[in-house]
């Protein structure tokens, strides 16, 4: 069957390059994430509120060190692609990410989690910001996309302080581990305006 438009992104795009570091602030920083990182993703995944909204918990150090070692291969497939947040001393305190790219659409959807010690500082809307202006700046993404459960109102206050209006409720649409949760919709695209 015939496309009848082009694909907004050619093939490539993304994998073209190296997964880039991408400051953030002084002192906070994203980068690509390394097979020395999975103590602390295996740590960050037994916080209750990160299983909770994530529906996931890593049971070894095998898991984590699988987790980490994926994203490597989802930039090359250009299919998805999450860094590591990290602070002056260079360890993993948060994950933000792109799922779903789509590179014909120019769309991903956004992840994003924080460890207890970093929440309430502004880490988790600082790192949103500064992946929105790279996708729209150099990875040339026209929308980005996130959901969370409409019980979350952390993640909900980094949305829109990220600049990510609620554009509607999907009803009944993820589960979680007490059961089907109403998510969010958020979103923005390049033509909302500065970052």
């Amino acid at each position: 069957m015939t496309l009848l438009v082009a694909p907004a992104l050619p093939a490539g795009s993304l994998a073209a390059t190296e997964q880039p570091h991408l400051p953030v602030r002084p002192g906070l920083a994203l980068r690509p994430w390394r097979d020395d990182d999975a103590p602390a993703v295996r740590a960050a995944f037994d916080c209750p509120a990160i299983q909770r909204w994530h529906v996931r918990r890593l049971d070894s150090d095998d898991e984590a060190r699988s987790w980490t070692a994926q994203w490597a291969g989802r930039w090359r497939d250009e299919t998805a692609v999450s860094w590591a947040v990290v602070e002056a001393d260079d360890r993993p305190i948060g994950q933000l990410g792109l799922r779903g790219v789509l590179l014909t659409e120019a769309s991903a959807q956004v992840s994003y989690w924080v460890v207890p010690a970093a929440r309430g500082r502004g880490i988790a809307t600082a790192v949103l910001l500064a992946l929105t202006r790279w996708s729209f700046t150099r990875a040339g993404l026209h929308r980005l996309a996130l959901e969370h459960s409409t019980a979350n109102a952390a993640s909900c206050r980094v949305a829109t302080r990220g600049g990510f209006p609620v554009e509607g409720v999907a009803r009944g649409s993820v589960r979680h581990a007490d059961g089907w949760h109403d998510m969010h919709l958020h979103a923005r695209l390049r033509t909302d305006g500065p970052i």
